[in-house]
């Protein structure tokens, strides 16, 4: 059978409900013989009649009425899809599902889903936490639909969106001698949530003041580990590795406990409740600065509820 012999199908049903050509021509804004023509058309395509003229008001066939019944069928269910589009649109529906390491998870992203659940109860929001190389496959896949993340992603196969930057720190224990020798440039963790380590007048320190003390770094294949041999390469400090972890939350609490010095974000400084026993020093070296993206698959539709997500994020990020 061709499929178009449903593509008229609502002329069919007009002479079905009026009874009369001439009645569903007006109701059409056609003229009769152009309903006429295009009803038997269809006709032909099925191979049978769908009325009977030799009545009045003219009647169905029995193919007709299964024709009618087939295309009653066909109205309801675009009807349905309209009415889902419609709710898609008006986020009165849908699915979001979004990647990112423990740090945006647990820190960033709570605030923005809190705030986006509350504008749109009925958006049903999954979060997938990993590593960046884990969430990063299952974006490439399709299993979330976006990701937040500071590390740069492949440009020829994502688009992107910026939501913050980050700095990062020189997280030195308190109980460090080498901290005396940069009295001048030490603040404290509600120093950097203030954002004194922002203003202009605020100046790196030596990373040559600590080059003799111990240092934590992040394993191979991470962002901040990258930028920080950047860093101590730039500034002629090749630091003594004690420990390798695999979080910076880890690199803080180990800090905070004297076992050595760290790089971290101002992200993890401006969350987290301790870092008592830290001092921190703003980094002059332009890899201590990079942006934060939501990244997204290219070629893939952007849908609304993405982009509603991306609003609600930067708009708390402002409150």
């Amino acid at each position: 059978m061709d499929e178009n012999m449903f593509a008229n199908m609502r002329y069919v049903y007009e002479v079905y409900k009026e009874g009369s050509f001439s009645k569903a021509a007006e109701r059409l804004y056609i003229s009769q013989p152009a309903l006429s023509a295009t009803v038997k058309k269809i006709e032909k395509k099925i191979g049978m009649q769908l009325f009977d003229r030799s009545t009045v008001p003219i009647q169905l066939t029995e193919c007709g009425k299964k024709y009618i019944r087939t295309a009653e069928k066909m109205m309801d269910l675009e009807e349905e899809f309209a009415c889902y589009v419609g709710n898609l649109n008006e986020l009165r529906t849908g699915r979001l599902s979004i990647g990112g390491t423990y740090l945006f998870i647990a820190f960033v992203l709570p605030d923005i889903v809190k705030r986006f659940r509350e504008k749109y109860p009925n958006i049903k929001i999954s979060l997938v936490e990993g590593h960046t190389s884990q969430v990063e496959k299952k974006l490439f896949s399709g299993e979330v639909d976006m990701v937040l993340d500071n590390y740069p992603m492949d440009e020829d196969i994502y688009d992107k969106r910026f939501f913050m930057k980050e700095n990062l720190l020189l997280a030195v224990p308190q109980c460090y001698e080498s901290n005396r020798a940069a009295e001048s440039w030490a603040m404290t963790a509600d120093d950097i949530r203030a954002g004194v380590h922002m203003r202009p007048e605020t100046y790196g320190v030596s990373l040559k003041l600590f080059e003799d003390e111990p240092f934590l770094t992040l394993r191979a294949h991470n962002d901040t580990r990258e930028r920080m041999e950047t860093i101590f390469k730039r500034a002629g400090v090749e630091p003594k590795v004690a420990l390798k972890l695999d979080q910076i939350l880890t690199l803080l609490a180990f800090t905070e406990k004297g076992m050595g010095i760290s790089i971290v974000s101002d992200t993890v400084v401006k969350n987290l409740p301790y870092n008592r026993n830290i001092v921190f020093y703003k980094i002059d070296d332009p890899a201590a600065q990079r942006n934060v993206y939501f990244y997204y698959r290219k070629n893939k539709y952007f849908t609304k509820c993405m982009a509603e997500f991306m609003k609600t994020a930067m708009e708390e990020k402002t409150v």
